[in-house]
Formats: structure tokens, C-alpha cells, sequence
């Protein structure tokens, strides 16, 4: 059974003190299961998600937002497929953010994001998101000018202005009844490259590697140095952020399954109660099919 409790020490909830070199990639907490063990482990956590989320489209008030951020190879895409591989797909929708279009460029950058907010009683699952916009962009702050802002606009405060912005908007969205929980899967430069390779010396995951991810591997400090900060200024009770380790992909999953079933859990999800005329159509539809021949 997946332990609530073993994402805890991974929240991130007040980030004003937090430093991104506390979290150990390689860490596996107090657990040292083999694959046989985390794999029954996790498949008792997808059932348990599975029943929460049906309680949740059901009832049809709350929205989740999944929303996952790492460096390439960390393993996003696996943990996604993995976590919620028994979720109802009605219920469920995935949006990889990529680089931005022309058209999406024109406009503000939560532009795009709002346009895939989940309906009430769904989850969405953001693969990269507007954090992007703190990190890519601030690495590689050339891509600002793609942005079109007014001169004035483009200050060195600009980055705090934005999480500024961002913080609002998910209290924004916490106030419209939506559940925003963050991920950062933490992977160690040295376990990157080990991926990296097999990626290259593999025939079937050649298709994986990309001539860009090692490009952005030659910047992983400044990346580093980002993400600490965007965590730290980001990081809330009601958008919390998990700083997950992420060299070990059976525990990377284990820790996110028990983050989504706690957070599910405190939405007090139920199937909507009948009402008495609602149970008495009911009764006669029962009558009726009970008294049509066979």
C-alpha cells in the first residue's frame, strides 16, 4: 500500500528557507524495496487513485491540476504514464506545454495555459507549464525579445513580478475551486548523463534523445539556481510544490502516487447524494423495466 505519509518530507509548502542541495536526487527515504515490491506498492496506489477519481468526476465541483516540472530525462513522461495509468481517460486530460507558437507568443503567457484548465470533476496533467517562463526563458533571456513586450517592461525585477503573478493566479484558482499541486522531479547531473547515454547506445530509445537536450545540459547551474529560487518564491499552502528525488524512477512514481491520493483525499470526494423525487424516478424506472416482459 502506497504510505500517505511518504510525500511529506518532499512538500514544499513556505519556501522562504528552502535550498534545492537539502533534497538528494538519489534518496529513496526509508524505503529499500526491489522492483517487485515498488511495483505492487504502485499498483495499489493506482487503484486507490482510480476510485478517487471516480468520486471526483462524479460529484463534479473540484478540478486538480497535476503540474510537473524537471530537467530532461527526469523522467516526466513515466511517472505521468505510471501514476495515472488507471485513471478513467473521460476524466483525464495531458497537456504538454512546448515552445510557444507565433499565436501564443502574441498574447500574455498564462494565455495558453488557461485555454486547458480541466473542467470541474477532471484532472489535468500539465507536462511543463508557465513555470517555463521562469526558467527557460530567464536561462536563456534572449527569448524575451520573441516576446514582444514594451521596452519599459523588460526589467530586472521582472522575474519576481512574475511570481508574483503566478502566486496569484493559483490563489485564483484555489478560489475557483481548482487543486493545484506542483512537482519538480530532482535529477543529479551525473544520473542525467548515464540516461543521456543509454538513450545514445540504445536502438530503441534513439528517438528519445534530442541534440538540444544536451545543449541545455551545458547550463544546468544557472537551471539549478532557477528552480531553487522559483520553488522558494512559489511555493504556498494551497499550491504547494513537491521537490521530488528523481534517480530512482520506482520511488520518484511511489512519491507522487502518495502526494495525489493525499491531496485527492482532502477534497472529502463523495458520489452525489439522491434526492427524494431523483430516488423516486428511480424507483419507477425500476418498476418499469421489472414489469416489461422478457
Amino acid at each position: 500500500m502506497v504510505a500517505q505519509s511518504l510525500s511529506a518530507p518532499f512538500r514544499v509548502s513556505c519556501g522562504d528557507t528552502f535550498r534545492l542541495s537539502a533534497v538528494d536526487p538519489a534518496s529513496t527515504g526509508d524505503l529499500a524495496p526491489g522492483k517487485k515490491e515498488a511495483k505492487a506498492a504502485l499498483e495499489d496506489g493506482v487503484r486507490q487513485l482510480s476510485e478517487l477519481q471516480q468520486r471526483l468526476y462524479a460529484q463534479g465541483q473540484w478540478g486538480v491540476i497535476l503540474l510537473f516540472q524537471a530537467m530532461d530525462a527526469a523522467g516526466k513522461d513515466g511517472t505521468i504514464k505510471h501514476v495515472m495509468s488507471g485513471v478513467n481517460p473521460q476524466g483525464c486530460q495531458v497537456t504538454s506545454f512546448k515552445a510557444p507558437s507565433s499565436l501564443e507568443l502574441s498574447h500574455d503567457y498564462l494565455w495558453r495555459v488557461n485555454r486547458c484548465l480541466p473542467e470541474r470533476g477532471r484532472i489535468g496533467i500539465f507536462n511543463r507549464s508557465y513555470y517555463e517562463e521562469t526558467l527557460v526563458v530567464r536561462v536563456h533571456q534572449d527569448q524575451l525579445a520573441r516576446q514582444a513586450l514594451p521596452a519599459g517592461l523588460v526589467t530586472p525585477g521582472i522575474w519576481q513580478q512574475r511570481f508574483q503573478e503566478i502566486r496569484h493566479y493559483e490563489a485564483y484558482l484555489g478560489a475557483n475551486g481548482f487543486l493545484v499541486r506542483k512537482f519538480f522531479l530532482h535529477l543529479s547531473k551525473a544520473e542525467q548523463k548515464r540516461r543521456f547515454q543509454e538513450r545514445l547506445t540504445n536502438p530503441q530509445k534513439h528517438w528519445k534523445f534530442s541534440a538540444a537536450d544536451l545543449a541545455e545540459r551545458a547550463f544546468w547551474d544557472d537551471y539549478m539556481q532557477a528552480y531553487e529560487e522559483m520553488i522558494r518564491a512559489t511555493a504556498t499552502e494551497q499550491a504547494p510544490w513537491y521537490v521530488i528525488p528523481a534517480d530512482h524512477k520506482w520511488f520518484t512514481r511511489l512519491v507522487v502516487a502518495s502526494a495525489v491520493i493525499e491531496s485527492l483525499q482532502s477534497l472529502d470526494l463523495h458520489t452525489p447524494t439522491m434526492t427524494e423525487p431523483e430516488q423516486r424516478a428511480l424507483e419507477e424506472a425500476r418498476r418499469r423495466l421489472e414489469a416489461e416482459p422478457d
